[in-house]
């Protein structure tokens, strides 16, 4: 195999075919996921005391210890997308657009695992970084890896893909989603409901800092945004998680608000369903999933972020009920909600996890005169840069009350738990909302390159923007294929925090580097507060942070990996 200074064995410059690209980008997985697999097996090495991971090792290897996880976030991906081509190819439907993110797809990404891979803007992954000697990034160079490098990811491709993408309409996402009949006919339904009532108003909503009319909220309920998942016993619809994606896409695509209104019903009835009695059950699903109540998470404290085990809140039991004294932050759309999943602590003597209870916590929704109206709470927003539609809040308890039957699983000691038990779905949904602004970002930079002219042309002609607007295409397709894959393991009722991880980790990141480069394309535009793509900014910046900062994402998919 040609190594630095040796002629590559065949040209870099011809077209791949189909079939050649399917063989290729299968072959090229081998050696990917052999890559992962030594990594896998030094670090572990590395971090482990007398057979067992040691916390004290495995922080003091963060960064190498993270680049593992988004290596097989990376390699993950890859097969995902292999897959998806597959897939296609076998209904014939793998056309040109198809072949060419493929192709672009595993060309960069394949050189990124070789030479550098951007965990942020300053954090280049090197195999060396994680234990991998010139010796095991040669056994990666084989045959089918140098060639998609060299052919894959070509000037020439992604002036092709681009002009594909100029010929169809500025309502379809660049090549087939792989998913079926009904799936897309949902996807159509919800893509003319944003495009018709939301997006006209998503940026005024954002400049103005308004929060979403309830009228949008209204509509969405008749839509079934609410109830999606929720069992038909229930009110709801009993949907698959795959609906759920396309759904929080493409609300997502008008404005990330509107899209994570439905994040709010979701966690909240996946804590009732896997936590909750059956008559907590019955109470609460069928008003959650026609939207006549709406809730809000209420998990995080001023100083613990990230670290949930060591909440202070407190819920005392007086009789029957309890009563909550505390501090609560980043609360979303805390004051016109009906209910709060309110995680707090019953035992005093605890210190971790184990003391802490979750609390179906009822309020009055508040107006805009008086935003928390119920005694024993108080609160005051959070002025953001984006993600203003629903707003953010502190929130203050003093003496509020919560009645004993509200106490999720009638059980104490178990909040945490059942906590954990939604964060797969919550994952998968917020990567699903990363691809809605990612995509939103490319509309919106496509549009912007169409009709500017700069030296007697469209800036689209212009080869390094629209090869920023191919890199978009390519990998919100990526994304969009790993957050599928995670979403059809929850289906299929399989442990998927590893894959709901990554969708997330990986469609953040896509979501925040295709508005920067939508930022980039409209020039001193983009930098301007009236145009779209300022907001869409703001917006994707968040999608990184929360559901889990992104190194924390990468620990916990580190610490599966190595355990």
């Amino acid at each position: 195999m040609p190594h630095e200074g040796q002629a590559p064995t065949h040209a870099s410059t011809a077209a791949l075919d189909a079939a050649t690209l399917l063989a290729l980008s299968a072959d090229a997985l081998i050696p990917a996921e052999a890559l992962v697999d030594a990594a896998t097996r030094h670090l572990r090495e590395m971090v482990s005391r007398e057979g067992r991971i040691d916390a004290a090792a495995l922080e003091a290897e963060q960064t190498a210890v993270h680049g593992l996880a988004w290596l097989a976030t990376y390699t993950q991906a890859l097969r995902q997308l292999q897959e998806w081509a597959a897939r296609l190819s076998a209904q014939d439907r793998f056309g040109e657009i198809e072949q060419l993110i493929l192709s672009i797809g595993f060309g960069e990404y394949l050189a990124q695992i070789r030479g550098g891979l951007p965990m942020s803007q300053t954090e280049i992954l090197r195999p060396a970084d994680i234990g991998l000697g010139p010796d095991r990034v040669a056994a990666f160079e084989s045959e089918s890896v140098l060639r998609l490098i060299e052919a894959g990811n070509t000037p020439r491709a992604r002036a092709r893909l681009v002009a594909l993408m100029e010929e169809q309409s500025a309502e379809l996402i660049a090549g087939a989603s792989g998913l079926d009949e009904e799936l897309e006919m949902i996807r159509a339904q919800f893509r003319r409901f944003s495009a018709e009532k939301v997006e006209p108003h998503a940026h005024d909503w954002h400049l103005e800092d308004e929060l979403i009319p309830m009228e949008i909220i209204a509509e969405m309920a008749e839509m079934g945004v609410f109830g999606l998942t929720i069992p038909e016993e229930f009110g709801g619809f009993g949907l698959s998680k795959a609906a759920m994606c396309v759904v929080s896409e493409e609300l997502s695509r008008g404005y990330i608000g509107v899209g994570s209104l439905g994040t709010r019903s979701e966690i909240a009835a996946e804590l009732i369903l896997c936590g909750g009695t059956r008559a907590q059950k019955e109470k609460w699903l069928p008003g959650l999933a026609s939207g006549e109540i709406l809730p809000t998470a209420v998990f995080t404290e001023p100083n613990t972020g990230s670290d949930l085990g060591s909440l202070r809140t407190r819920a005392t039991r007086n009789g029957e009920d309890y009563t909550v004294t505390g501090n609560k932050t980043w609360i979303t759309h805390a004051a016109r909600t009906h209910v709060m999943t309110l995680l707090a602590r019953t035992d005093p003597e605890t210190t971790d996890y184990r003391g802490l209870s979750m609390f179906l916590a009822e309020k009055t929704p508040g107006t805009d005169a008086e935003p928390f109206p119920t005694p024993g709470m108080s609160g005051g927003e959070i002025e953001v840069l984006g993600y203003r539609g629903m707003k953010e809040y502190e929130l203050a308890f003093d003496g509020f009350e919560i009645k004993g039957e509200n106490l999720l699983g009638g059980e104490e000691g178990k909040g945490f738990k059942q906590l954990m038990q939604t964060f797969e779905s919550a994952r998968i949904q917020t990567a699903a909302r990363a691809i809605g602004v990612a995509q939103s970002a490319l509309d919106v930079s496509m549009r912007y390159a169409r009709d500017r002219k700069q030296f007697g042309k469209s800036l689209i002609e212009f080869p390094r923007v629209g090869g920023k607007l191919a890199m978009m295409a390519v990998e919100i397709t990526i994304a969009r294929q790993l957050t599928y894959f995670s979403a059809a393991e929850k289906d299929e009722g399989r442990r998927c925090d590893l894959e709901a991880g990554m969708a997330k980790l990986l469609a953040a990141r896509v979501a925040w580097s295709s508005a920067d480069n939508g930022v980039q394309i409209h020039g001193g535009n983009g930098f301007a507060l009236e145009y779209g793509i300022s907001r869409i900014l703001c917006d994707a910046r968040i999608l990184s942070i929360f559901e889990g900062a992104a190194e924390i994402q990468a620990q916990v998919i580190a610490r599966r990996l190595l355990g």
